[in-house]
């Protein structure tokens, strides 16, 4: 049975590195940049996006003369279907063997043969060849479209939008979205708030991996309201209440006036010296402050922290040999421990005036009241998400030395449980996926070899840790770790040079490069990379009521839901 499509051209040239040429044979307003065709040749179907449209002439007077007052409306019809056209370039990315048609007996015989293993069966594959001339060019169809990104029907598969053209709905596949870091992408005011909280709900849905988030603006745990629109935006709680953890940071904290499931608090002595070296450019840091650490460690272990921020920095006057009186450092002091240990007192003195802001935190206590770090860890072992909002204590530093720290922790449970896993057939750990905002502030070329989150970004996969990077400038991301990511979904850039890292590692990046910079400013994303079968540009689906009632529903098992309820 032959497939019906929306025809609009056929091929007239091109090849692999220069892209095909398409005539078209409807107006070129009916097509857009970004448009998923397909070709159809034989028993092959070729698919790819439009990256260009241009106009042409058989010769360029016709083209450049208008003659419609001095020909008859039928002759200037006609010269304007002979003389003038429009083509469209397309990027080639897929294709797959179809087969004949299915009515014909050629069909049964190709299919015979792959049913009794004599032939492979069909599959996708990366474009190798090129369809010959005055091949059928079409709109892609629902089919297409499922048949590439995926059925939404299929529990894996999450619709992030629709395809601009003719409204197909477009998935992403879960199970391969979580393998490996991802990335959001767009310029302030694009919806990226928006997009993240679609993505993070469908993966809490799909349940398949924890989710933290670090919700440096109070963003995603509890509903808020819309900038724009001014109507209320549901949060991550309130759909998802059983499995959603929020977390504020500090005893007693609330975000927004809602009460938080647990706070989190800092014990000093889980603070490391490397917590404090991320700190460098935050503190404004001296070249001397990694020794001046390293004695502190020394000296105290563990307890370092709580050791320093007690130091005084008095002097007392002591009588000499001659009995004159002099200023010596007392002895709880800064200088009398920097002299003792070989530490050169300026610098001893330096760095714990510069860490007094970290001391007058209210979250980093000598004793908390219960382990809160490991409560958090405990909760996404047991399946559970996490969002921690930072409530007042919003600032960079906060921002910087807390998620720093938790991501800490928790790459070193991963890796003994993924260790104990393998060596000793224990659990298999869940999946996490950790949510970092503002990425560029954590994951620029200065901090990305000092922090957690390079080293998640590059070698946690396999330890089943993966980050979702969210940012607005992926240009000042280190650009190894831009390089590691898997799934990128971008709103509209303006720069040219958050374009081009946010295209970085992909093929035929300089095709698209345009189609990213020519996206509606709200409401179209760029779907990119590993995580997708090829690059296409889609209506991004509402954060709305009818995404909430839907996810409400939810697609929980029996045994899922009697668990929750405690049978």
């Amino acid at each position: 049975m032959k497939i019906q499509r929306t025809q609009i051209g056929y091929l007239i040239g091109g090849g692999l590195k220069e892209n095909f040429l398409v005539r078209l044979t409807i107006s070129s307003q009916e097509i857009q940049e970004g448009a998923f065709v397909v070709i159809e040749s034989g028993n092959w179907n070729y698919y790819g996006i439009v990256t260009d449209i241009r106009l042409g002439s058989t010769d360029e007077r016709f083209a450049a003369e208008i003659l419609d007052s001095r020909l008859t409306e039928f002759a200037n019809a006609l010269q304007n279907s002979q003389a003038l056209y429009a083509n469209i370039e397309v990027l080639p990315n897929l294709m797959l063997e179809v087969g004949p048609d299915e009515s014909t007996p050629e069909y049964k015989t190709w299919r015979g043969k792959i049913d009794a293993g004599l032939a492979d069966a069909p599959r996708i594959l990366p474009v190798k060849n090129v369809p010959p001339h005055h091949s059928i060019v079409s709109l892609a169809n629902e089919g297409d479209i499922a048949e590439i990104f995926g059925k939404p029907e299929e529990e894996k598969n999450f619709i992030i939008g629709y395809t601009r053209e003719q409204n197909h709905p477009v998935c992403i596949d879960l199970d391969k979205f979580v393998q490996r870091s991802s990335g959001v992408f767009g310029a302030t005011g694009t919806g990226k708030s928006f997009l993240t909280r679609l993505v993070l709900a469908g993966l809490m849905n799909h349940n398949k991996a924890s989710v933290l988030v670090l919700d440096m603006h109070n963003e995603y745990g509890f509903d808020d309201i819309a900038s724009d629109t001014k109507k209320n935006v549901q949060g991550l709680k309130t759909m998802f209440k059983s499995s959603v953890r929020c977390v504020g940071l500090g005893a007693g904290s609330t975000i927004r006036g809602n009460q938080v499931d647990f706070n989190l608090e800092i014990a000093m002595d889980d603070i490391s010296t490397t917590d404090i070296e991320t700190l460098s450019r935050e503190l404004n840091l001296r070249d001397t402050t990694p020794t001046t650490l390293n004695a502190l460690y020394t000296s105290f272990g563990d307890k370092w922290f709580a050791n320093f921020k007690e130091m005084n920095q008095e002097e007392v006057e002591v009588e000499d040999e001659k009995g004159r009186l002099k200023k010596v450092p007392h002895p709880d002091s800064v200088a009398a421990w920097a002299m003792q240990n070989g530490v050169n007192v300026a610098a001893a003195v330096g760095l714990q005036d510069k860490l007094r802001r970290l001391f007058n935190k209210p979250y980093i206590v000598q004793k908390p009241a219960a382990d809160s770090v490991l409560q958090i860890i405990q909760s996404l072992e047991a399946g559970k998400h996490v969002v921690l909002s930072f409530g007042e204590h919003e600032g960079d530093l906060d921002y910087l030395l807390v998620s720093n720290l938790l991501t800490r922790k928790i790459r070193t449970a991963w890796e003994k449980k993924t260790n104990e896993f393998r060596a000793h057939g224990k659990a298999e750990p869940r999946p996490l996926i950790i949510v970092v905002e503002e990425a560029h502030k954590l994951l620029n070329r200065e901090m990305a070899s000092q922090t957690t989150f390079a080293t998640i970004a590059r070698e946690l996969r396999k330890y089943y840790v993966t980050l979702l990077i969210v940012d607005q400038r992926p240009s000042q991301i280190y650009d190894e770790v831009m390089s590691q990511l898997g799934t990128r979904i971008s709103g509209w850039l303006g720069d040219d040079l958050d374009i081009q890292a946010v295209l970085s590692g992909l093929s035929g990046r300089e095709a698209i490069r345009g189609m990213l910079a020519r996206l509606q400013p709200k409401e179209e994303v760029l779907l990119l990379g590993w995580g997708v079968p090829m690059p296409l540009p889609v209506k991004s689906r509402r954060y709305d009521e009818a995404f909430w009632k839907e996810m409400s529903k939810g697609k929980k098992s029996k045994e899922q839901n009697l668990k929750e309820l405690g049978f």
